[in-house]
């Protein structure tokens, strides 16, 4: 589980202190203050009132969290959210880039649980977790009513463990089971290779403390490799650091173009404007539903000030900033709060509604089918969701039920019986637990391959007919 347990576009408490004892910045803006006497007296009579008549012993130290836990909710922010000892020491594990568990982000919406987008090679990646999935119980456990915290904490568990979650959906009838075994997720935040035609791509996971520094040395191989246009990658991104992706922007946004705008709650404004030179050759940027908070700031400011393409899907929609307060709590505690909300150059705020693409494209259907159910067979005359998600991964993998309407036909026999020959499993065309399984890994590792990444190829191809076009013009 990513340790903040929420999305989040970070300022670190360092820069808090920094910056707000010398009066600048728009952290300049929080000011502090503790309760008034009475607030103090009422909060401590409850306190006492609750410790001296309650009918068994509680524990005072739950009653002061709770309390905090309170104020937080009462935000109603999901961005917002206060952190026992425990879970602020993993979620500033998370921020340098390390951590363990099933390797996803969440935040809770509504009372829900609810993905913000599982990591590239994580365990929840590699199950099929989605963005926008909601997680309803956790072995057998509901998360419903729960504090973020604790939902989070029946999520985790040790490495090699077992987390059995029930999943709803958006257009899926039934609830999605999974089994993710956890596991230590080491996060290298930047990736990149070069494609034919000179056209690096760099794909960025998540903006931790080192990503920066990462990005730029893998640019700068590609450049010295003769590079002649890039494309980023920043699709199921869930955020990370402001500064760091502002120092990733400042490199393609031409000197004095504005990055972002930073706006507090007196509605001042702090704009950053690039210190850079921008780049000669063109730049597109990948982004889907899972790319949100300081990838949407990456996909605004290259679209609105270095003139690139955003491809892929409509993003996220997280338009606020937050700062963690760890060192005022004393305790090794940390209160994450949101201080501003963030305005792309063109002074939209994107808060909900997300960045559109310029060009949209869609990933097959079969790149979000859901998991089959493994708990019966499925057979000839058969009609269900989990008969449709098989002909959608058999029709996927190339082996043509003819249909993908959920009906068990004999033509989707004869899909099972082919697949099954190539699996040197029985073929009987009945769909048992090692025939769904065998289904689902050959799925994963087909959608892994790049030649069937829509998004992936269309960028690159318009970063090559971007060349061509300026390579005739010379």
């Amino acid at each position: 589980m990513l340790l903040g347990s929420v999305l989040t576009l970070v300022l670190t408490s360092a820069s808090f202190a920094n910056q707000a004892s010398t009066g600048q910045g728009v952290l300049a803006s929080v000011v502090s203050g503790g309760l008034k006497q009475d607030e103090a007296k009422k909060i401590g009579t409850a306190l006492d009132l609750i410790q001296g008549n309650y009918y068994e012993d509680v524990d005072r130290s739950k009653l002061v969290d709770g309390a905090i836990n309170g104020m937080m909710e009462s935000l109603e922010d999901p961005y917002s959210t206060y952190m026992g000892k425990q879970t602020a020491q993993e979620f500033e594990e998370s921020i340098e880039g390390s951590f363990s568990g099933i390797g996803a982000e969440v935040s809770s919406e509504d009372g829900n649980v609810v993905i913000v987008s599982p990591i590239k090679g994580s365990p929840a990646e590699k199950a099929g977790l989605r963005a926008k999935d909601i997680i309803l119980t956790v072995n057998g456990e509901s998360l419903s009513g729960l504090e973020l915290n604790d939902a989070v904490s029946k999520i985790r568990g040790p490495k090699g463990s077992e987390a059995k979650l029930t999943v709803r959906r958006s257009g899926v009838s039934t609830p999605l089971q999974y089994t993710i075994v956890r596991d230590d997720v080491d996060l290298e935040t930047v990736n990149a290779h070069m494609e034919p035609g000179k056209v690096g791509v760099i794909e960025i996971t998540q903006f931790s403390l080192n990503t920066g520094d990462r990005f730029k040395e893998e640019l700068a191989k590609l450049e010295s490799e003769g590079m002649k246009g890039l494309v980023i990658d920043v699709r199921n991104n869930p955020g990370g650091v402001l500064s760091v992706v502002i120092d990733i922007a400042e490199q393609f946004v031409p000197k004095g173009k504005l990055i972002v705008q930073v706006e507090d709650k007196n509605k001042k404004r702090e704009k950053s404007e690039s210190k850079g030179t921008g780049k000669d050759y063109p730049v597109a940027l990948l982004m889907n539903k899972g790319s949100a908070s300081a990838s949407e700031i990456l996909a605004g400011a290259l679209q609105q000030s270095a003139g690139a393409k955003l491809i892929g899907e409509n993003s996220f929609g997280k338009g606020t900033v937050q700062t963690s307060f760890d060192k005022q709590m004393g305790d090794g505690s940390l209160l994450k709060i949101t201080i501003a909300k963030w305005l792309t150059p063109n002074g939209s705020w994107i808060h909900k509604k997300g960045i559109k693409p310029d060009i949209a494209v869609d990933q097959p259907d079969y790149f979000s089918v859901a998991p089959i159910n493994k708990d019966k067979s499925l057979e000839y005359n058969m009609n269900n969701t989990d008969v449709k998600s098989a002909q959608i991964m058999l029709d996927g993998l190339g082996f043509k039920p003819g249909r993908k309407d959920g009906f068990f036909d004999e033509k989707t026999v004869a899909a099972v019986k082919s697949f099954q020959s190539s699996a040197k499993l029985k073929a009987n065309g009945v769909i048992d637990v090692k025939t769904a399984e065998a289904l689902e890994n050959a799925l994963i590792e087909h959608i892994r391959d790049p030649k069937y990444d829509n998004q992936l190829n269309r960028g690159i191809d318009e970063v090559r007919k971007e060349i061509t076009a300026a390579a005739s013009n010379r």
